[in-house]
């Protein structure tokens, strides 16, 4: 009973405390944009609940207009959903918008954000930044990787080519091989723990994506107690780290042994850039996981998802299928196997790609930025740490810009000069402006699900 007492005094002061912090938040007399009712303290949360964020959020849109202001819980929202306002946002003031949130899950796994995905914008980011481009995801990196490509392709083609007449969860397949690809690339060679590594990635991503109270109402320690969130990302890390731990200790032994940087891979260029130093902030061993961490959750997932989902499209379009396939055997007829350059050919299986993330972009919302600094958005005052998300998934369906929009149409990028590399922003799957996916910087994330699918 006194435990009971003393618990529902705790929680009448912390709703006094968030009350007083939402009259204040209520008070202030700038312009923000235009946003759905608030109630006290949860502020437009019942706003959210029904359905998956970026429909809710697209919904709204049609309501309250292509920038929009939410109120959840503490945290100042804004959305996005045009092309004119992402320019504003990821080009014109692309630097005011350059910070990532300190989410609780994110902070912890990106080792304290020691990554490059929610490093606060500044320059650690700008130096781990230019070695991901530099050195980790360049052009003859990148090529470096196309035997195990190759390697990768023929595994899975040899295991279909095993499996006649009987059901093959092909799924899971493209998952292991993206998986499998990835591990090899980053580490040099396969590890034991490579399939737990992989499987912990996909936790943690689905950790830092999932909902956490204590995220919206961040004066509140104690509630990441109470939820048990910050006990289980923890726990979660832990075993992450070990494993990387482990990975990097066998590189370093190896590169001691045989006189070279810690073997192939991501990892042994980074083991050699710490060896080599001179830098203004020194390579450590968490510096490396939480690049490794990045890349893994950038580039497997990514892949398999979209891969996924051009085939669940070409399924329900069967003349896609067709034209793609006859393609495919054009360009390959009489050769036991394939290189880059064919890949470069593939002009019809690059429109089902890129068609393919017009409507199932990996990340319906961008990951969210934070503003640095007051600013002023086509009329609206934006305060500082205020987050934005832009929902790419909402633009990609626009009937503005697009014709026929819930059509899986790839012919409509035939006479369409249209990138997914940020120029365009009717159409930015992978992000525009300074936070842009690093992956697809190097260029490898493309081309690796062409690679998968001849």
């Amino acid at each position: 009973m006194q435990f009971f007492n003393f618990f529902s005094l705790f929680l009448f002061v912390s709703f006094l405390f968030l009350f007083k912090k939402w009259k204040n938040s209520n008070s202030q007399t700038k312009r923000l944009p235009p946003g759905p009712w608030k109630l006290p303290i949860l502020g437009s949360m019942l706003h959210m609940l029904g359905g998956l964020p970026h429909h809710v959020l697209r919904d709204l849109a049609k309501k309250y207009g292509p920038i929009m202001h939410l109120q959840l819980g503490e945290v100042s929202l804004v959305v996005i959903t045009s092309p004119e306002m992402a320019k504003e946002v990821l080009k014109t003031h692309d630097l005011a918008f350059a910070n990532r949130p300190l989410l609780v899950a994110a902070k912890i796994f990106s080792y304290n954000c020691m990554d490059i995905a929610f490093s606060p914008y500044g320059n650690y980011w700008r130096q781990m930044r230019k070695i991901c481009l530099l050195e980790l995801l360049s052009a003859k990196n990148v090529k470096s990787f196309n035997s195990i490509r190759q390697d990768e392709v023929h595994r899975m083609i040899e295991f279909f080519r095993s499996s006649p007449g009987k059901p093959v969860n092909v799924t899971k397949r493209i998952s292991l091989f993206t998986n499998s690809m990835t591990c090899r690339s980053a580490f040099g060679q396969e590890y034991k723990e490579q399939d737990e590594f992989v499987q912990l990635v996909k936790k943690v991503s689905n950790l830092i994506e999932g909902f956490d109270v204590a995220d919206i109402f961040p004066s509140l320690k104690f509630l990441h107690v109470l939820t048990g969130m910050k006990a289980k990302v923890m726990n979660t890390h832990n075993e992450l780290d070990a494993i990387l731990e482990n990975i990097i200790n066998e590189h370093k032994k190896t590169s001691k042994s045989d006189g070279e940087s810690g073997g192939e891979g991501i990892i042994g260029v980074l083991l050699r850039l710490m060896k080599e130093g001179g830098l203004q902030f020194p390579i450590t061993n968490d510096n490396i996981k939480a690049i490794i961490s990045d890349l893994f959750a950038a580039g497997t997932e990514t892949s398999s998802t979209t891969i996924n989902w051009a085939m669940v499209e070409m399924m329900k379009n069967p003349s896609v299928f067709s034209k793609a396939q006859a393609e495919v055997r054009k360009i390959l007829r009489g050769k036991e196997t394939f290189g880059e350059i064919d890949v470069e050919e593939f002009k019809y299986l690059k429109m089902v790609i890129k068609e393919t993330f017009r409507l199932h972009p990996a990340l319906p919302l961008l990951l969210p930025r934070e503003c640095r600094e007051e600013t002023d958005l086509n009329g609206y005052t934006i305060p500082l740490k205020t987050k934005v998300v832009v929902n790419v998934w909402a633009m990609g369906r626009d009937p503005k810009y697009w014709d026929d929009v819930e059509s899986f149409k790839p012919e409509r990028f035939e006479h369409n000069s249209m990138d997914y590399i940020g120029n365009n922003y009717e159409y930015l799957p992978f992000g525009s402006g300074r936070r842009i996916c690093i992956t697809l910087t190097g260029n490898s994330q493309l081309e690796s699900i062409q690679v998968n699918w001849t």
